[in-house]
């Protein structure tokens, strides 16, 4: 979900999770809304500099390192099946 398809009060919410790994090497991720089976939401807290992260993510400015993302990476995977691992 783009941030134009996003009331400007609220939660960010963002189901790319190449962009939600980005944004949680600064942010928290608040929750993961898995309501819908096939597509997690990743919420996090609106601010001035998660928004001015997310515009430079999507108009290709923010560098970050092929290994830094990785990790991250499966960090945010962890967080994202650690729910459901507990329900087997």
């Amino acid at each position: 979900m783009s941030m134009s398809q996003q009331p400007l009060t609220g939660p960010y919410l963002t189901s790319d999770l190449a962009l939600a790994t980005t944004l949680s090497l600064y942010f928290s991720i608040e929750e993961i809304d898995r309501s819908n089976p096939r597509k997690a939401v990743f919420v996090f807290k609106r601010s001035s500099k998660l928004e001015t992260l997310v515009d430079s993510y999507f108009s290709n400015e923010f560098k970050i390192s092929p290994q830094t993302f990785f990790n991250q990476l499966r960090e945010v995977k962890d967080q994202l099946y650690a729910e459901k691992r507990r329900l087997w």
